[in-house]
């Protein structure tokens, strides 16, 4: 109780100063609405800046799957273990396998351990359900791993070529090298 009281007594001293003008509702709610926002201020390299400036080779449909509850459940189209936030699952008649993806709408997304992705993705899965310009993101192991990209589910995202792969999707910490 003495919390809310000390929080509503803060709120009125924002409101209603003792000596000049009221505080603009500006000063007060901007810097909340910007501690909410799921993204982050990523610095681009000049690769990420180029494929972010030109013109997307697919625009594509995504959602979002994970490991467990009828997700995947074991090793990707290529016989890779997924990489959560990396592993891409297309149509291979619509984007090829093995090619590296920079999706634009994941810049800057701030994931659940507090690290910002780069964009980068790897087109090494498939799926029955995966017909034509639709992309599944796979965001790691239970329906929680979702919440960091829920907002990505359903929407058309910007995908650009940024070359190849040989082997298995890296891992998190060399994957934008």
């Amino acid at each position: 109780m003495s919390n809310a009281a000390a929080a509503l007594a803060l709120i009125w001293m924002l409101v209603f100063p003792v000596a000049g003008e009221p505080v603009a509702y500006e000063s007060v709610a901007a810097p909340a609405s910007a501690a909410a926002s799921d993204e982050a201020t990523l610095e681009l390299n000049a690769e990420q800046a180029g494929l972010m400036a030109g013109d997307p080779d697919w625009r594509a449909s995504a959602r979002l799957y994970h490991a467990g509850g009828g997700g995947a459940t074991g090793n990707d189209s290529l016989g890779c273990r997924p990489i959560p936030m990396r592993t891409v699952a297309v149509d291979p008649r619509v984007i090829p396998r093995r090619t590296r993806l920079f999706i634009r709408e994941t810049v800057g997304l701030r994931l659940a351990d507090g690290t910002v992705h780069d964009g980068y993705w790897y087109a090494s899965d498939t799926g029955g359900a995966i017909k034509g310009a639709k992309v599944d993101l796979f965001t790691g192991t239970g329906r929680g791993s979702m919440r960091p990209a829920m907002s990505l589910n359903m929407r058309t995202l910007s995908i650009t070529e940024a070359g190849r792969f040989d082997g298995c999707p890296p891992a998190w910490n060399s994957a934008s090298n």
